[in-house]
């Protein structure tokens, strides 16, 4: 990667493939709209006086499904320590949710491209009070939210016509909610940095070739070994990336969480000995924190213990777990950050798109349409009317 901030290594005995080379060549050249998002000369459709108006909010509810609420909810637990603001983030339809019963006065953040999704629309109708203030993102065509942006008295940011969802997260739909957290939304827009940068761009042409070679082999589940509770929202992004942009055709990615090393004792037994049908990303936050083993409680028979910290368990745990991985040619790949800030976040974001846009490519689907997810959408609709 481009960032010292992180360390990725690709899966083993990789070889570059050609074809994906030229069509990232061919991407790059024709400047693919999606791109324009990605680049600090992006144009967004609010004002800094928008954001100086509400930045005076510490409760602020982000109200939306998918990826139009996904990539902010990644953003803010990443970077949670640098955030001084409470943000509540409200992406199913849960009747025993707390947020019901919240008395203080918030800003409402409502996100939604068609401005008409089911779910967002029966939440805002529940939990939004009179004295809220209220901001919708949506197109700017006639849609449910835009006729109740009036009511609301709400302030309307328009949701670009081109940026679909789940590549909208360094658009208006992710960068306006970052700069309500006080975050640097500048330091997110790494994508012109890293076109240059051979060491970045050969990471993601290996990665994509090495994807489809174990696709080619089988192997259709990636399996995410995330060793880094604050990072768990990336990859709930990251899901629907890459399972909402590749599941076409009878063709696809599963993309799977599991949270390590607690599942060591669960599903670690099938990951090992199990139908390789799989591959792996591991995926660690080295952590400043030196929580130390006390040594008066260690009992003789785990004296190694002594001295240690819970991030040097860890790391034994990651380092271990990977030489077995290795003894039984599972194939992996692996991020190690070492340190939280916009721009890891805003490189992973960029290598991530990039890889999703190019296995799409790859596998002649399309990457930026959901077709079947619109025949549920249509039969919910039939049966509530």
């Amino acid at each position: 990667m481009r960032n010292k901030d992180i360390n990725f290594k690709n899966f083993l005995n990789t070889k570059n493939n050609p074809k994906i080379k030229k069509d990232l060549e061919n991407l790059l050249k024709n400047n693919l709209e999606i791109f324009e998002t990605l680049k600090p000369t992006y144009k967004y459709s609010y004002s800094k006086k928008l954001i100086s108006k509400y930045k005076k909010f510490s409760n602020i509810r982000i109200i939306g499904m998918g990826g139009s609420i996904l990539g902010s909810e990644a953003i803010y637990n990443f970077l949670k320590k640098k955030i001084k603001k409470k943000l509540t983030f409200i992406n199913n339809l849960n009747s025993n949710a707390s947020y019901f019963r919240d008395k203080n006065i918030n800003l409402n953040l409502i996100i939604s491209k068609s401005g008409n999704t089911l779910e967002t629309i029966s939440n805002v109708n529940t939990i939004i009070k009179d004295k809220d203030k209220n901001i919708i993102i949506t197109e700017n065509k006639d849609n449910y939210l835009r006729s109740l942006a009036k009511d609301l008295e709400a302030e309307v940011v328009d949701h670009k016509n081109f940026v679909g969802g789940r590549y909208s997260v360094l658009s208006e739909v992710g960068m306006l909610p970052a700069e309500l957290m006080n975050l640097n939304e500048g330091k997110f827009k790494q994508f012109n940095q890293l076109v240059k940068n051979k060491k970045f761009i050969n990471n993601v042409i290996n990665n994509v070739s090495a994807t489809l070679n174990l696709l080619k082999n089988g192997r259709y589940t990636s399996i995410i070994l995330n060793y880094d509770e604050q990072s768990e929202s990336i990859f709930r992004w990251y899901q629907q990336l890459i399972a909402e942009s590749l599941g076409k055709k009878s063709q696809g990615i599963l993309p799977v969480i599991s949270s390590m090393p607690k599942d060591n004792h669960s599903l670690m037994q099938l990951y090992l000995d199990g139908p390789q049908k799989s591959f792996y990303t591991f995926f660690n936050v080295l952590e400043n924190q030196d929580i130390k083993i006390r040594n008066k409680k260690i009992l003789n028979s785990h004296k190694y213990l002594k001295n240690k910290s819970i991030e040097e368990i860890k790391q034994s745990q990651i380092l271990a777990t990977k030489k077995v991985f290795m003894t039984k040619k599972i194939p992996f790949r692996s991020f190690v950050v070492s340190r939280r800030n916009e721009q890891v976040l805003g490189e992973l974001f960029c290598f991530f798109i990039l890889e999703t846009i190019l296995l799409g490519r790859a596998l002649n689907v399309n990457p930026f349409d959901q077709p079947s997810v619109e025949l549920i959408k249509k039969a919910t609709k039939k049966i509530l009317s």
